[in-house]
Order: structure tokens, then sequence, then C-alpha cells
């Protein structure tokens, strides 16, 4: 064998040996790789599991309050039956009468295991005359165990009142905890759940391109745009103000960059007038772009607001002139008739709580 073939072996196993150690390591990351999953795996069964016992705790605690909230209404109920059934001159009544009765009780009692006979209890009524004397309201001898029964059973009812006060205040004790602890397992729960993205209300776009037309360079709708309103558009608005919870609708007026050529404009003296539909849409003589989209915006905002699927709702005209292109992008300049630009935007929010309201 020559010294060239010798080298091609050495060579030739030399590779061999990588290719082998290459093939080990690429193993060796495969099985890292599917170890690491497994782990993962696990991991998210686990806090599967967490959150299944979190939402089975919040549903045994809610059953739980339930019946406490049963039982306190119930000791309430009880409570108000017997505090009606007693009142402060009765109470005051009762201890009078307990004390007096307490003495004639002890009186008998003593009379009873010294064996008394009637000249006994002849000094027994001695005694409660004595008694009388002293201001204190005794009954008669004959009618004091009936006196004490009666009022050993408002004592009762009186122990029982003072037990299911305790009872109740025991029982909004614990009412208090278990809403803590529902509290708490909400908020563990709201931890194992996955956020989801914010839904915004969609913007209704209502360009010339689409069919929506106003008179040439004026604010007065077509017949046609003023049927949509009143119809599919109007019930599209209402639906979105019912699905999202909102209650403002803002109208915006955009234009293209073509400019007007007017002179003067009656938008600061009419605007207010056509608002309020004292004074016609037909009336209102813009200057510029940015007057134009807002007496387009108060036209159909007029027309919104009679519309009674829309009752209750504050709708407010806008304007954002020539200024945003389709699409919410701030134009660079782009001259020329657009029809496309040419459009009312109808967008829909909820009502600022911290904004003061103004008349």
């Amino acid at each position: 064998m020559s010294a060239a073939d010798t080298a091609t072996n050495v060579e030739q196993k030399g590779y061999n040996r990588g290719l082998i150690l290459g093939f080990t390591m690429a193993e060796s990351m495969l099985l890292l790789v599917f170890c690491l999953l497994l782990v993962t795996g696990a991991i998210i069964a686990n806090e599967r599991l967490k959150a299944n016992n979190a939402l089975k705790d919040v549903q045994k605690l809610q059953t739980e309050l339930k019946k406490k909230e049963k039982n306190v209404r119930d000791l309430e109920t009880r409570v108000a039956a017997l505090s009606g059934s007693l009142t402060l001159v009765d109470k005051r009544k009762m201890e009078e009468e307990w004390r007096e009765l307490v003495v004639a009780r002890d009186a008998i009692k003593e009379l009873k295991e010294q064996g008394v006979d009637k000249d006994r209890i002849r000094e027994l009524v001695e005694s409660i005359a004595l008694l009388k004397e002293r201001s204190l309201d005794v009954v008669e001898p004959a009618k004091l165990e009936d006196r004490i029964d009666a009022l050993m059973a408002a004592e009762k009812a009186l122990k029982d009142q003072q037990k299911l006060e305790a009872q109740l205040k025991g029982s909004e004790g614990r009412r208090k905890l278990l809403e803590t602890l529902l509290a708490k397992a909400e908020g563990e729960l709201a931890k194992t759940q996955t956020s989801k993205p914010h839904e915004w209300p969609p913007i209704i776009s209502l360009s010339e391109a689409s069919g929506y037309y106003f008179r040439s360079a004026s604010a007065e709708l077509t017949d046609k745009f003023t049927a949509d309103l009143n119809g599919s558009i109007s019930t599209q608005i209402a639906d979105n103000l019912k699905r999202y919870g909102v209650d403002i609708v803002e109208v915006i007026g955009h234009t293209d960059e073509q400019p007007l050529a007017r002179p003067n404009s009656n938008m600061d003296k009419l605007s207010i007038g056509v608002v309020s539909s004292k004074t016609p849409i037909t009336e209102l003589v813009p200057a510029d772009n940015a007057g134009l989209g807002l007496a387009r915006a108060i036209s159909v905002a007029n027309i919104l607001s009679a519309n009674s699927a829309l009752e209750g709702m504050t709708i407010l005209p806008l304007s954002a002139a020539q200024l945003v292109l389709p699409g919410d992008k701030l134009t660079t300049g782009q001259a020329g008739n657009v029809e496309s630009r040419r459009r009312i935007e109808i967008r829909i929010r909820r009502r600022d709580s911290a904004a003061p309201m103004r008349e």
C-alpha cells in the first residue's frame, strides 16, 4: 500500500469519526429539546389543574355563601318578630314585676321547706302588703304562680332574642370572611385565564365613492343618502351602541384638498341654529374645507338625532377637513377630485365619566 493510500485512509477515518460525533451531538440536542417539551407540558397541565381547582372552590364558596345569607335572613326575621313583641315599656314593666315575683317566690319556697300552714300563709299575705307599701305593685298570692310562669316565658323570649342577635353577628362575620375568600379565589382564577385583546367598536365610513353623496360644495344630502341614514345605517349604529355599551356617536366630516372659492362664511353665525334644527342646513355657507366638513357632519347628525332608534344618544358633529386620509393617515398633500376622501365617518365611544356635564 502506498503512502498516498495510507493518508487517504487516515483522512477517511477522521471524517467518519467527525460524522459520528456530529450525529451524537444532534441526538443529544434532540433529547434535550424533548425533555424541555415534557417539562413545559407538565407545567401547563399543573396550571390548568390549579385553575380548575380554583373554579371549583369559587363555586363551592358561592353555594355556601348563599346558604349563609339565607340563614342570616331567617335570623333577621326572627329577631324582628321578637323585637316587635317586646316594646321598651314592656321590658321595663317585666323587670319590675320580675323583682316582685322573686321576693314572693322566695317566701313561698321558705314556707314549703318549713311545712307551712294557713297561718303562715296569712303572714305571707302581710309580707306582700308590706311590699305594696314600698311602692311595689305586687300581685295577690293566688295569682303568683301564673305571673311567674308568664314572666319566665318572657325572660326566655328575651334570652332567645339576645342569642339570635349574637348568632346574627357571627353570621355577618362569616359572610364577610366568605366574601373575602371568594374575591381572593376570583383573583387567582383571573390570573390563570388567558387575556384577550380589547375589541374596539367598528368605524362606519360613508364616502362618495360608495354612493353617499352631498350636493356639490354644500351640506345638503341627496334623497338616497337620507333614506340610508334613516334605515340600515341607523340600525347598524344602534346595534353597535348596545353591543359595546356606549352612548356617544361622533359624526366626522372629511373633504378632499380642492379649495372652495368663497370669500365669506356664515358658519360662526348659523351653526348653532342649524344643530338645534331652527335653521335649515341649506342656509349654511362654508368658505373652506374645515367649514364644509363640519357643515356636512351637522347635516348627518341632525338626521341621526331625529331617528327613534338612536333616541337618548349624544350625537356630536366634528370636522377633520382635508387633513386625514382614509385609514387614519395624515395627508402630505394630494390635490385633485378624490371621491374616497369626501366622506362621513361615524365612530362610537363611551362618555368620559370624569368630565363635567354642562348645559
